[in-house]
C-alpha cells in the first residue's frame, strides 16, 4: 500500500506569525546539447536528479514547464505524465505547472489530471497555467496562436465551475462540454476546494484576468524590477473584483517572479562561472523563437540591456549570497513578491548548478524563513 505524506500548503505558510517566502525552481527540461547528445533523452534522468536534490534541500516547489517541438528550449509533452512520476519519488516538495499551455488542452481533462496528482502527492500539487508564447508549439498542434488569450478566457471559468460544482454544461465558440446529471468529475482533490491555481500574466489583459478570477500571479523571468512592482500593484488593486465563489482559491493573492539565479561565494566568481551560460542562454531568447508580450520583453531586453553588468542590474539575481538575498529582499517589498522561482539554462552544468541550489538553499534563504535546511552534502 503507498502511503503519502501530507504537504504543507499555502494557507499554513500564511499563518504562521512571521512572513515566510516561499522558492521554487522552475524545471524546463532544457537539454544540454553539448553533453545530451540528440535525440536528448538523458535530459530527463539529469532534470529529475536535480528535483530530487531541490526536495532534500527544502525547496518549496518543483515547477515543469510544457514545451513541444524543439530541442533549443524545453522537452516536456506532458507535465501531468511527470509530475505523477515525481510525486512517487519525492517526500515534500510540491509539485506545480509552470505552465500548462492552456489554449492547447481540453479543460475538462485538465480538472481530471490536477485532482488526480493531488491524490497521488497527498496534496502536494499545484497548478499554473497560461496562454503560451511560442507559435510554432500552436502550429504543431493546428491551434491559432492569435485567439490564444480568447481561448484561455473560455477555459478558465469552465475550470473552476468543474472544481467547484464537478459539473458543466457549456456551449461555445471553442469548447462543447455536457458533464452533468448522473455525472460528475472524479476523482476529487485533496486541497479544498481544488489545488492552488496560478496564472502566468504580464500584460493589462492577463494580470486583470488572474485578479478578476482570484488566481494568484506568475510574473516572467525577464522584466525589469521596476516592471515588476507595477504589475504586481495592478494585480493587487484589481483583488477586489474576484466573486467571493472564487476568493477561496489557496493562491489569491499570491505574486510568484521567476528568476534566473546563479549563487556562488562571491560575486567575481559567480560571475565566472554563469556568464557565458546566461549570455548563450538571452541569445535563444532574442533569436525569434518567442512571441507575445514575452518576446517582446525579450526584445526590450536585449535592446537595452546587452552584457552582464547590464543584465545583473535589475534583472538576474546573480552573485554572493548577500548579493542575491538583497536582491531578493527588493523583490519582496518593492515587487510584493510572496514567492521567487529560481531559474537557470543547462549551460553550466550539473555539479555547478547543484552547487548553486545548495547555497541558495543554505546561504540565502534561510534570510526569509525561519525552517530553511541544514546544509547538506551532495
Amino acid at each position: 500500500m503507498i502511503m503519502f505524506e501530507r504537504a504543507a500548503t499555502f494557507r499554513d505558510y500564511a499563518l504562521g506569525s512571521q512572513p515566510r517566502m516561499e522558492f521554487g525552481i522552475l524545471f524546463t527540461s532544457h537539454s544540454n546539447v553539448d553533453t545530451e547528445p540528440y535525440p536528448h533523452r538523458d535530459v530527463h534522468a539529469r532534470v529529475t536528479r536535480e528535483i530530487l536534490r531541490a526536495d532534500e534541500l527544502g525547496f518549496d516547489y518543483a515547477w515543469l514547464a510544457e514545451h513541444h517541438f524543439s530541442s533549443e528550449y524545453g522537452i516536456m509533452p506532458d507535465v501531468f505524465v511527470y509530475a505523477g512520476y515525481l510525486a512517487a519519488l519525492t517526500r515534500r516538495i510540491k509539485i506545480g505547472t509552470a505552465v500548462v499551455t492552456l489554449p492547447l488542452a481540453n479543460p475538462v481533462r485538465v480538472a481530471e489530471n490536477a485532482a488526480f496528482l493531488d491524490i497521488l502527492s497527498a496534496g502536494r500539487f499545484v497548478l499554473g497555467l497560461g496562454s503560451g508564447y511560442r507559435k510554432y508549439e500552436f502550429d504543431g498542434f493546428g491551434i491559432d496562436f492569435d485567439s490564444r488569450r480568447d481561448i484561455q478566457e473560455e477555459a478558465l471559468p469552465l475550470l473552476l465551475e468543474l472544481f467547484h460544482d464537478k459539473r458543466t454544461s457549456h456551449h461555445g465558440k471553442h469548447f462543447r462540454f455536457d458533464v452533468d446529471g448522473a455525472y460528475e468529475l472524479f476523482p476529487h482533490a485533496v486541497q479544498e476546494p481544488h489545488p492552488p491555481i496560478l496564472l502566468a500574466g504580464a500584460t493589462e489583459r492577463s494580470i486583470g484576468v488572474a485578479a478578476k478570477m482570484g488566481f494568484g500571479l506568475m510574473l516572467s523571468s525577464w522584466t525589469p524590477f521596476a516592471e515588476l512592482a507595477r504589475q504586481t500593484a495592478k494585480y493587487r488593486a484589481r483583488l477586489e473584483e474576484t466573486p467571493a465563489a472564487w476568493r477561496a482559491n489557496p493562491a489569491r493573492g499570491h505574486v510568484d517572479i521567476a528568476r534566473l539565479v546563479y549563487v556562488a561565494e562571491t560575486d567575481a566568481k559567480a560571475r565566472r562561472d554563469s556568464e557565458a551560460g546566461i549570455l548563450r542562454h538571452l541569445q535563444h531568447f532574442s533569436s525569434g523563437h518567442t512571441s507575445g508580450y514575452l518576446g517582446t520583453v525579450q526584445e526590450k531586453t536585449v535592446g537595452d540591456r546587452t552584457g552582464y553588468d547590464a543584465l545583473a542590474h535589475d534583472i538576474i539575481l546573480h552573485g554572493s549570497p548577500a548579493t542575491v538575498a538583497e536582491k531578493i529582499a527588493h523583490l519582496r517589498d518593492a515587487a510584493g513578491a510572496s514567492s521567487i522561482m529560481v531559474h537557470y539554462p543547462p549551460w553550466y552544468g550539473v555539479e555547478k548548478a547543484l552547487a548553486s541550489l545548495e547555497l541558495f538553499a543554505t546561504e540565502v534563504a534561510p534570510k526569509f524563513r525561519t525552517d530553511a535546511p541544514k546544509r547538506m552534502r551532495a
